[in-house]
């Protein structure tokens, strides 16, 4: 199982705690994007480290299977020279290297999967680290508009209870009263020499009104007198 993999069953366990507990859904998607990022380091280091590893046994390998070819040609030598029991030495030689060839072998392929592994693991980690990066903006934006929309409710059920109605009608209580006190400040004010004048003009039109109605009237009954 890969570095990756244990990660992904660790984020799957703990994920519906998490949200349960997070407050704050942006510091939660950015706490994600960063286990991922550490996480795809552990992976890469961890690559890393195997392919120097993969290359130290590989040489190991050529050293071995150099010294196994070494002791096979030293057999056929010896046995070209009529020397039997020197081929057999040669051979066992050659039969050690052979079995630690062997054993060399299986470790460089169970390191060349582990390898692989990693590399699956860094491709995978990588394409999601990149799709959450781009969902970042878009869960973040939404994550705002939920808010604002929260508060936008909540301002208006505040707005109709009736402690929010009773201080608008205290405020406009009161700008009544200072109008009220603004119009008093003239109130009974002495006249002036031109607001004498406006008050006979005033007298003049409503004299003027009057006679213009009493000469209706006394036309209205010399029409009724004559009929």
């Amino acid at each position: 199982m890969g570095i990756f993999t244990r990660f992904k069953d660790i984020v799957a366990s703990n994920m519906s705690s998490m949200l349960d507990q997070a407050e704050d859904p942006e510091k939660l998607i950015k706490l994600m994007i960063r286990e991922m990022e550490d996480t795809l380091i552990e992976i890469k280091s961890s690559c890393a480290n195997a392919i120097a590893n993969q290359k130290k046994v590989q040489r190991l390998l050529d050293d071995i299977q150099e010294k196994e070819n070494f002791w096979a040609k030293k057999a056929e030598l010896a046995v070209e020279k009529g020397k039997d029991a020197l081929a057999r030495q040669a051979l066992q030689e050659k039969r050690r290297y052979t079995q630690k060839t062997e054993a060399v072998e299986i470790e460089l392929t169970e390191l060349s999967m582990i390898i692989e592994q990693y590399r699956d693991d860094i491709c995978e980690l990588e394409n999601k680290l990149k799709s959450a990066r781009e969902k970042q903006r878009l869960l973040v934006q939404r994550h705002i508009r939920a808010n604002g929309k929260k508060r936008a409710q909540e301002e208006i059920r505040r707005a109709g209870s009736t402690e929010i109605m009773l201080k608008f009608e205290e405020l406009e209580n009161h700008i009544e009263r200072m109008e009220a006190e603004a119009d008093l400040v003239n109130y009974g004010r002495p006249s002036t020499l031109e607001d004498e004048f406006d008050a006979l003009e005033a007298d003049d039109d409503i004299e003027a009104e009057l006679s213009k109605l009493k000469s209706s009237q006394s036309s209205k009954k010399n029409d009724t007198s004559d009929s």
